[in-house]
Protein backbone atom coordinates (compact mmCIF):
# COMPACT_ATOMS: atom_id res chain seq x y z
CA UNK A 1 0.00 0.00 0.00
CA UNK A 2 1.14 3.19 -0.41
CA UNK A 3 1.90 5.87 1.85
CA UNK A 4 0.13 8.83 2.24
CA UNK A 5 2.32 12.30 1.69
CA UNK A 6 1.00 15.62 3.66
CA UNK A 7 2.52 18.59 3.44
CA UNK A 8 3.95 17.85 7.18
CA UNK A 9 5.48 14.71 5.98
CA UNK A 10 6.94 15.31 2.42
CA UNK A 11 9.72 17.78 3.00
CA UNK A 12 11.43 15.36 5.89
CA UNK A 13 10.40 12.15 3.12
CA UNK A 14 12.56 13.98 0.48
CA UNK A 15 15.57 15.12 2.81
CA UNK A 16 16.12 11.92 3.78
CA UNK A 17 17.92 11.15 0.21
CA UNK A 18 16.10 7.97 -0.23
CA UNK A 19 14.28 7.78 -3.64
CA UNK A 20 10.51 8.86 -3.97
CA UNK A 21 8.03 8.90 -5.91
CA UNK A 22 5.31 10.85 -5.57
CA UNK A 23 1.56 10.07 -6.91
CA UNK A 24 -0.40 13.80 -7.10
CA UNK A 25 -3.96 12.78 -7.47
CA UNK A 26 -7.58 13.75 -6.30
CA UNK A 27 -10.84 11.68 -5.57
CA UNK A 28 -12.79 13.30 -8.57
CA UNK A 29 -10.28 12.14 -11.24
CA UNK A 30 -11.04 9.26 -12.73
CA UNK A 31 -7.47 8.25 -13.95
CA UNK A 32 -6.46 8.90 -11.09
CA UNK A 33 -8.28 6.21 -9.44
CA UNK A 34 -8.13 3.59 -12.23
CA UNK A 35 -4.26 4.31 -11.29
CA UNK A 36 -4.66 3.31 -7.53
CA UNK A 37 -3.93 0.10 -7.51
CA UNK A 38 -0.67 0.56 -9.82
CA UNK A 39 0.68 3.16 -7.24
CA UNK A 40 -0.16 0.66 -4.16
CA UNK A 41 1.12 -2.25 -6.46
CA UNK A 42 4.72 -0.66 -7.08
CA UNK A 43 4.66 0.51 -3.22
CA UNK A 44 4.67 -3.16 -2.54
CA UNK A 45 6.99 -4.45 -4.97
CA UNK A 46 10.05 -1.67 -3.99
CA UNK A 47 8.85 -1.22 -0.70
CA UNK A 48 12.79 -0.83 1.09
CA UNK A 49 14.14 0.53 -1.69
CA UNK A 50 12.08 3.46 -2.69
CA UNK A 51 9.63 5.45 -1.02
CA UNK A 52 5.99 5.54 -3.24
CA UNK A 53 2.75 7.55 -1.94
CA UNK A 54 -0.21 9.50 -2.77
CA UNK A 55 -0.61 13.28 -2.26
CA UNK A 56 -3.91 14.38 -2.57
CA UNK A 57 -3.91 18.21 -4.04
CA UNK A 58 -7.47 18.67 -2.43
CA UNK A 59 -6.19 17.80 0.83
CA UNK A 60 -2.85 19.36 0.67
CA UNK A 61 -1.26 22.26 -1.20
CA UNK A 62 2.17 23.34 -0.73
CA UNK A 63 4.15 20.69 -2.60
CA UNK A 64 1.58 20.98 -5.55
CA UNK A 65 2.13 24.56 -5.70
CA UNK A 66 5.43 24.38 -5.38
CA UNK A 67 6.21 22.35 -8.62
CA UNK A 68 3.52 23.68 -10.27
CA UNK A 69 1.21 20.70 -10.46
CA UNK A 70 -1.05 21.63 -12.73
CA UNK A 71 -2.81 18.27 -14.16
CA UNK A 72 -3.24 15.02 -12.66
CA UNK A 73 -2.66 12.36 -12.49
CA UNK A 74 1.45 13.90 -11.82
CA UNK A 75 4.16 11.64 -10.91
CA UNK A 76 7.35 13.04 -9.94
CA UNK A 77 10.47 11.73 -8.59
CA UNK A 78 13.17 12.39 -6.25
CA UNK A 79 16.30 11.37 -5.21
CA UNK A 80 19.12 12.20 -2.63
CA UNK A 81 16.71 15.37 -1.74
CA UNK A 82 16.18 16.59 -5.51
CA UNK A 83 13.99 16.33 -8.08
CA UNK A 84 14.65 14.49 -10.84
CA UNK A 85 13.98 14.70 -14.50
CA UNK A 86 11.82 11.42 -14.22
CA UNK A 87 8.45 12.94 -14.59
CA UNK A 88 5.41 11.07 -15.59
CA UNK A 89 1.77 12.69 -16.99
CA UNK A 90 -1.41 11.09 -16.87
CA UNK A 91 -2.44 7.42 -16.81
CA UNK A 92 0.04 5.01 -16.46
CA UNK A 93 0.91 1.52 -16.87
CA UNK A 94 1.55 -0.68 -14.32
CA UNK A 95 5.29 -1.28 -16.74
CA UNK A 96 5.43 2.08 -16.99
CA UNK A 97 5.52 2.43 -13.42
CA UNK A 98 8.18 -0.28 -12.97
CA UNK A 99 10.20 1.24 -15.72
CA UNK A 100 10.35 5.04 -13.98
CA UNK A 101 11.01 3.48 -10.47
CA UNK A 102 13.87 1.27 -12.11
CA UNK A 103 15.41 4.43 -13.57
CA UNK A 104 15.32 6.19 -10.56
CA UNK A 105 17.11 3.58 -8.95
CA UNK A 106 19.69 3.71 -11.87
CA UNK A 107 20.64 7.26 -11.24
Amino acid sequence: MAQTFTDENIHDIIASGKPVMIDFWATWCGPCVGMSPAIDAVAEEYAGRVEVGKYNIDEQNDLAMQYRIMSIPTILTFKDGKKTDLRLVGGQSIEKLRETLDALLAL
